[in-house]
């Protein structure tokens, strides 16, 4: 269960992430509002995880799928560039979850 725990948690913090950029510098009161409810959310379901997940795995694994969402979110809903450098690193990062993952307890 942690493992989904951490997976909607890092989920969460896609969410956050981009709900904060939406705020306009939290100026926005709904975006914010949003903001404030996924990063608690997120938060809560990281330290559930963390009761029987190792600390280094689940916080590796919980900002490389925020960083992963964020980047996604960034080319496919704000039109941000996705040229193949941006591509090759976000690869690496995935890369880094997957063997963090396997190098990692059930």
């Amino acid at each position: 269960m942690a493992w989904v725990y951490l997976t909607v948690a890092g989920i969460f913090e896609v969410v956050w992430a981009f709900a904060m950029k939406q705020s306009d510098g939290f100026t926005r009161p709904g975006p914010t509002a949003v903001t404030i409810v996924a990063m608690i959310a997120s938060f809560a379901l990281l330290a559930l995880s963390m009761k029987s997940l190792p600390l280094g795995t689940a916080y590796t694994i919980w900002t490389g799928i925020g960083a992963i969402g964020a980047f996604l979110v960034g080319i496919f809903m704000l039109g941000e560039q996705a040229n193949a450098m941006r591509i090759v690193a976000a690869l690496l990062i995935i890369s880094g979850l997957i063997l963090m993952k396997l190098s990692s307890p059930a």
